[in-house]
């Protein structure tokens, strides 16, 4: 998403309009995994590459799209459902529609934790809504030393209005993890880690509703600009993150007997 990879931007109607096509395109993806209301797909890259295309797709009873909507973009309340998430905070906007932010992810034991720091863009279309994200370096949050930082190519959502009060999830990632990956790690992404993280999503859209009442109900800066209380960050200050720049760790002899048993559930 970076165009020539040189340039921090902010994603137009045209990458919006091209992370679509890819959501609701069936040529080229290999379908990994189907069952019980979700797919998996991956693309183009050999199953011992680290660096794949994912693609997953949830369909959402009872859940209107703009209540999903609300759900990705409720920091607060992701640390209710996202059981994966160690830490996750805005660090500042760069537009109404824009911002950057930090997110550091567990790892299946005995991998190391990963983070990222990405530039995020969100666009409401009527019914439907998209958010997406790439990775970009912030001068003030460098590299730790307790995690992996990892490198978004290009991550999002669609949601999809799908009648009255049910929508249609897609979530589609190509991550460079910054490791050597055993290749059960790879396959375990679209058999297990990727069903397993669709179906939170679901469960807490149905929950939101109520917490969300609980909670700041009228508080929704993402869908009301002028709640937005984050310090303004300017594109100068931002640089792309290229994943050759940061450390590369060899974890290809890790053997899956080791890996915790909460990550078997489907």
């Amino acid at each position: 998403m970076s165009r020539g990879g040189e340039m921090v931007y902010i994603p137009d109607d045209s990458d919006f309009s091209s992370f679509r096509d890819q959501c609701e395109s069936l040529e080229g993806w290999h379908c990994r995994y189907n069952k019980a209301g979700v797919t998996v797909w991956s693309q183009g890259q050999e199953e011992s590459c680290t660096v794949q295309k994912i693609k997953t797709r949830i369909s959402c009873k009872d859940v209107p799209a703009e209540t999903l909507y609300d759900v990705l973009h409720d920091t607060r309340y992701r640390k209710k459902w996202d059981s994966n998430m160690i830490e996750t905070y805005d660090i500042g906007r760069l537009t109404v529609n824009a911002d950057v932010g930090y997110y550091s992810w567990k790892c299946p034991s005995p991998l190391k934790n990963r983070d990222f720091v990405t530039l995020r863009s969100w666009l409401p279309l009527g019914n439907d809504y998209m958010i997406i994200n790439y990775s970009v370096k912030h001068p003030k949050y460098p590299p730790r030393k307790d995690f992996v930082r990892a490198v978004s190519l290009q991550t999002g959502y669609l949601i999809k209005a799908n009648g009255d009060g049910a929508c249609i999830l897609y979530y589609l990632t190509q991550v460079d993890p910054r490791g050597s990956l055993p290749k059960w790690v790879v396959n375990r992404v679209s058999q297990f880690v990727a069903p397993k993280a669709m179906k939170k999503i679901y469960k807490a859209g149905l929950k939101y509703p109520e917490w969300k009442r609980r909670h700041d109900p009228e508080y929704k800066p993402w869908v009301y600009p002028e709640q937005n209380t984050l310090p303004s960050v300017s594109l100068a200050e931002l640089s792309v993150q290229h994943a050759d720049s940061l450390e590369n760790i060899d974890e290809t002899g890790l053997p899956e007997d080791h890996l915790s048993t909460s990550d078997h559930e489907a």
